[in-house]
C-alpha cells in the first residue's frame, strides 16, 4: 500500500466513523435488504471499550490540572477531547456493521473494515462451536488437512463454523488471494444467527 493509498483509505475511514457516531447517536441503524437479521458481535469488547473511554474521560480534566502552560493545557484538551469522542465512534461502528443473514447471502462483518459476503449456495453447513484463537491478530488462516480455514476472530475468539460447499476466494490481505474451504467468525448469539442461517439453506438442501 502506498502513502497515497494509506491516506485516502484512513481518510474513508474517518469519515465512517463519523457517520456511524451521529447514526448512533440519532438511532438511525443503515437500512438492509427486507428480510434480513442482523446479529451483533462486540458484546465481548464492549466492557474493554467501556474501560478505555472512562480512564480517558478522567484523564481530560487531570492533566488540564497537572499541566502548567495554558497551550498545552489547550492542545491537551482538544486532542483528549478528540480522542475520547473517536473512540466513541470506533464503538458505534461495531454497532452499526452488525453480521447479516440475508435472503442472498451471510454477510460476515467487523467495523467498516471487514465485509464477506458468501452466497448461500456456496455454504454447506454451519454451526455453533466455540474457539478460541491463537496469536496471531484477529484474522487468522491455518491449514488443516484439505482444508483452508478463514477465522475472523473478535476478543481472540470465534464461535461459528461455515463449512463451504465449494472453495471461495475471500478478497482479504490475509488469505494471499487463495481460496478457502472454511470460515469461522464470532457472534455474540451464535444459535441464533446460526438458526436463521440454516432457514436460508433449506430451500437449496431440498
Amino acid at each position: 500500500m502506498t502513502v497515497k493509498q494509506a491516506l485516502a483509505f484512513a481518510w474513508r475511514y474517518e469519515l465512517a466513523l463519523w457517520a456511524a457516531l451521529f447514526r448512533w447517536i440519532a438511532r438511525r441503524p443503515y437500512p438492509v435488504e427486507p428480510g434480513t437479521a442482523d446479529f451483533h458481535y462486540a458484546g465481548t469488547v464492549t466492557p474493554l471499550f467501556g474501560v478505555f473511554i472512562g480512564l480517558s474521560a478522567v484523564e481530560i480534566p487531570i492533566l488540564h490540572l497537572i499541566l502548567p502552560w495554558q497551550t498545552a493545557r489547550t492542545i491537551s484538551l482538544i486532542i483528549g477531547f478528540y480522542g475520547l469522542v473517536w473512540m466513541i465512534g470506533l464503538l458505534a461502528t461495531l454497532r452499526l456493521y452488525p453480521h447479516l443473514v440475508a435472503p442472498g447471502a451471510l454477510v460476515i462483518r467487523n467495523s467498516t473494515t471487514l465485509r464477506v459476503e458468501v452466497p448461500w449456495d456456496a455454504v454447506a453447513s454451519v454451526q455453533v462451536r466455540r474457539r478460541s484463537m491463537p496469536p496471531g491478530g484477529g484474522v487468522q488462516v491455518e491449514e488443516a488437512g484439505d482444508a483452508r480455514i478463514l477465522s475472523f476472530g473478535v476478543g481472540s475468539q470465534t464461535s461459528i463454523d461455515v463449512v463451504l460447499s465449494r472453495p471461495l476466494t475471500v478478497e482479504h490481505k490475509k488469505t494471499g488471494g487463495e481460496p478457502v474451504t472454511q470460515i469461522r467468525f464470532h457472534a455474540d448469539d451464535p444459535d441464533a444467527l446460526v438458526a436463521a442461517a440454516r432457514q436460508r439453506l433449506v430451500p437449496s438442501m431440498t
